[in-house]
């Protein structure tokens, strides 16, 4: 295997462990480095579908013993049951808008300008979202209603654009809905598992005449890379929102966005998509 193949799948592996589950945007942070590592051709696409399964999995993993209970007590308890109906709301607008019109945003959006202009306008947001007044009516995530899932939902569905960030879109969401960061981060996570594993499955097939064999060792190494981050990732995540608001990834969204914009307008960097 190509040495220099292996270590791009290995940092892209690490990117989308380390950004997807933090309200950074990984689908943003791996078109640009993709660009930058000219690993943006179909395979390269199909690569960073791939490797979400690690980050889904490490996710499956940090919650393992809450989702086997929902499973296990599914047939006869009212908290499991209510629990399945609101990821299950949550994820249908999101699954319906990008069935709809993902091949047009892919065609205008994965583009660096458009995901940097994303980037700095969710950092404009979060700042916002931070800095109202917050009424909190909800602390755990069991307290949620179908109607609140499907705030949520429709929430997440603004995280189709990319740049945008599906975790930031659903955090920040959550916070002008009245939850808490706890319970708005802890339901984040829940509701990338079946959006995500619905969106990788479905890409894969439409693209599975693209894979092959050999290049089944690049895509494991970007796999483990993507899990072993992506778990970290999560844990530090949890330990952080504990103490601290989201005001330091807005600043950072901002500042991510205004160095693509400047490198890309004063020709320091040669965007491919640009």
């Amino acid at each position: 295997m190509d040495t220099i193949l292996a270590l791009k799948a290995l940092l892209l592996g690490i990117v989308e462990g380390v950004t997807e589950f933090l309200p950074i945007s990984s689908t943003g942070h791996l078109i640009l480095v993709g660009d930058l590592l000219h690993f943006n051709d179909e395979l390269g696409k199909v690569f960073e579908i791939v490797i979400q399964l690690g980050a889904i999995l490490a996710v499956c993993w940090e919650y393992r013993d809450r989702l086997l209970g929902v499973l296990r007590h599914l047939p006869h308890s009212r908290q499991a049951q209510r629990f399945t109906v609101n990821l299950v709301v949550a994820f249908l607008p999101a699954a319906v808008l990008g069935v709809l019109f993902i091949k047009a945003i892919k065609a205008q959006l994965f583009k660096p300008v458009p995901v940097a202009l994303a980037f700095i306008i969710g950092g404009l947001l979060i700042l916002w979202a931070e800095r109202r007044q917050h009424r909190i009516t909800i602390t755990q995530v069991d307290e949620m209603t179908w109607r609140d899932a499907l705030k949520i939902g429709l929430a997440q569905s603004l995280a189709l654009i990319p740049g945008t960030s599906r975790a930031g879109a659903t955090i920040i969401g959550g916070l002008f809905f009245g939850l808490s960061r706890a319970a708005a981060t802890e339901f984040s996570f829940f509701l990338a598992i079946p959006t995500m594993f619905g969106a990788t499955v479905f890409d894969v097939y439409k693209h599975r005449g693209l894979l092959h064999a050999s290049d089944l060792e690049v895509f494991a190494i970007g796999f483990v890379a993507a899990f072993i981050s992506a778990f970290f990732a999560v844990r530090a995540l949890l330990r952080y929102i504990a103490r601290h608001d989201f005001t330091v990834f807005a600043w950072y969204r901002i500042a991510f966005g205004l160095v693509v914009l400047a490198t890309a307008y004063f020709g320091v960097i040669s965007w491919p998509n640009g």
